[in-house]
């Protein structure tokens, strides 16, 4: 069957292939044509400057931080700083958003991210959500899943929304705080880092735009800058870890279906036998469709319009969709790999997002993981460069990211061994289980697909020993939501040490007042948050009973959340010097530093 709107569309955009390390890659933008719109998105082109420049080409003064590449993570660390009061410069070398849906999952721990960055009415409100996907094998269905979700949760487990979105609204947020803080973020469009050397007071960097070459300093360098970083490469770094063979085409398509926002997964399909194909809704009609190469199989012939076309049609029918008019809207290829730096920092520079590692697309932990390195560098490296930690703060931003990703790389790889098999041997493993779970559905669960979610940084350097509570979140947890009796817990949680204190009957929850009045007037921003059963006055927010059991609280509790919604601490009853010690500790200061 032909689809006549096929034969009519334009050819997609070019492509070039990527390996493991650096995850699907845009076609090069066009110096002179800005690239099609796509559903309701409008691209625009934004102008290189060049600042003010002394005689030796050298930008005057010396920047706090520089962040290089303008992508979700680089501005999401821009917000993020922001929040602290630091100002940034971003180096970004293409002057538009990004091409193509890319990162097209946020999870929920996102979300409460991008929460405290002010963007996330603007995802909520074009983002898809959903909370499940369904698995087939052949044609046959073999595995439902759905994503924990329930009433104390404001926030969907998943929303589908395309990286040009989420790149429009972090941009349209750093703009409108520019208004209030003129020159807070200074984005550098069609500018590109070309030189680069640290010493014991910051980073020269060498540039170049459409305009000329100038130089310029920061006393921090943040690697943001993608799969293919120049950083990292100019520093001789490699990622490092398993890369595996199976590649992976995607394929953006227009499509006016009306099915429903869920994953779906088909192994091993009558109409692409021996392969895995995954299948996505985003906004504007797009959806996005993923389909494995078989061994032997050329990427450059699979990514030509006319077999792009066919395979795409042959999909749409075998679904019972090929009815329907369709074009193809962007084109890649992707090999799966889970690889990552030995250290996130190097001296004056620190690494984030792919530009730190690369993960498998399967459970959806690329920009997601890089959201979480934003959050974790944001407050550290804002805090030292405002003075009021020790460098060494940012150790810790390294070791609990580096955590992170062998925690989130375990999973991801059990689901890319499951989707890409690397050996015969798994190959007939999953054969196995795929033909036996349509009778056990206990072997189904092997086909879960394990989505993202929030890491525990269990040997951080930041947490500090407290009480045993009967429940609740460890040190080193992000604190769990909970519905209150009007709104949610993360409410009350903002970029700052939050000392949470969970008062479920009419005695207060002790306190050492003096310490609590010397932290609230120091300079790490710090404020205190009550959350008390109904009735009771001079509370910020009411909970019913069973948020105080859910969070161990039911003697009452105390929690000291650090700036990214992670526990440092947590008391019973909190003993004399108990915050002192504790605010120090994951601060990396003293307390006579936060009490001044």
């Amino acid at each position: 069957m032909t689809n006549p709107s096929v034969a009519a569309a334009a050819p997609p955009p070019g492509t070039r292939a990527a390996d493991a390390a650096s995850g699907p890659v845009p076609p090069p933008a066009s110096a002179t044509e800005l690239p099609p719109s796509v559903g309701a998105f409008h691209y625009t082109r934004y102008q290189a400057r060049t600042p003010a420049l002394a005689h030796d080409g050298m930008e005057p003064g010396r920047h706090p931080v520089v962040i290089a590449g303008g992508g979700p993570v680089g501005m999401a660390l821009a917000l993020g700083l922001a929040n602290q009061g630091v100002r940034c410069v971003i180096l970004e070398a293409d002057d538009t958003v990004c091409v193509g849906s890319r990162a097209a999952c946020i999870s929920r721990r996102s979300l409460e991210i991008v929460e405290r960055l002010g963007v996330r009415p603007a995802f909520m409100a074009k983002g898809l959500p959903w909370t499940g996907g369904r698995s087939f094998y052949k044609t046959a269905e073999v595995f439902r899943f759905e994503m924990p979700h329930d009433e104390r949760q404001k926030l969907p487990p998943m929303i589908n929304l395309e990286q040009y979105y989420i790149e429009q609204y972090l941009l349209e947020e750093i703009l409108r705080r520019n208004e209030a803080s003129p020159g807070l973020v200074d984005i550098r469009w069609g500018t590109e880092l070309t030189g680069l050397a640290q010493d014991e007071e910051g980073v020269t960097l060498d540039v170049r735009n459409s305009e000329g070459a100038y130089r310029l300093r920061g006393r921090w360098l943040a690697s943001c800058d993608g799969g293919q970083s120049f950083v990292r490469k100019a520093l001789g770094l490699a990622l490092e870890g398993t890369g595996y063979e199976g590649r992976y085409v995607i394929i953006d398509i227009e499509l006016h279906s009306k099915h429903p926002t869920e994953r779906r997964a088909w192994f091993d399909p009558p109409w692409n036998p021996g392969s895995t194909v995954l299948m996505h809704r985003q906004p504007d009609d797009i959806w996005r469709i993923d389909y494995q190469l078989r061994a032997g199989q050329s990427t450059e012939e699979a990514l030509k319009p006319a077999a792009v076309a066919e395979f795409v049609q042959r999909h749409l029918d075998a679904i019972g969709e090929g009815h329907l008019p369709w074009k193809t809207v962007w084109t890649s290829v992707y090999r799966a790999g889970a690889m990552t730096l030995d250290s996130y920092r190097h001296g004056r520079v620190l690494f984030a997002g792919n530009a730190a590692h690369a993960m498998p697309i399967f459970g959806v932990r690329g920009l997601n993981s890089g959201f979480d390195d934003a959050d974790n560098l944001a407050w550290k490296l804002a805090f030292v460069a405002r003075g009021l930690s020790d460098a060494s703060l940012l150790d810790s931003y390294s070791q609990e990211r580096i955590a992170a990703f062998h925690v989130n790389a375990e999973n991801a790889m059990r689901s890319t061994e499951f989707m890409s098999p690397p050996s015969r041997g798994f190959d007939l493993l999953r054969e196995a289980a795929l033909s036996l779970s349509q009778v056990h559905r206990g072997i189904a669960q092997l086909i879960n697909p394990r989505q993202t979610q929030a890491v525990r940084y269990a040997d951080s350097a930041l947490s500090s020993e407290g009480d045993a509570l009967p429940a609740g979140p460890l040190p080193g947890e992000v604190m769990a939501e909970q519905q209150l009796e009007q709104g949610h817990l993360t409410d009350w949680i903002g970029p700052v040490f939050t000392l949470l204190v969970l008062q479920p009957g009419a005695d207060a929850v002790p306190l050492p007042d003096d310490e609590v009045a010397e932290a609230l007037r120091g300079a790490l921003p710090f404020v205190v948050r009550t959350i008390a059963s109904p009735g009771i006055e001079a509370a910020d927010a009411q909970a019913s009973p069973a948020v105080f059991e859910a969070l161990g609280a039911g003697g009452g509790a105390v929690y000291l959340l650090r700036p990214d919604g992670h526990v440092a601490a947590r008391w019973q009853r909190m003993p004399r010097d108990a915050l002192r010690g504790a605010l120090a500790c994951a601060a990396a200061t003293t307390f006579t530093e936060i009490a001044a």
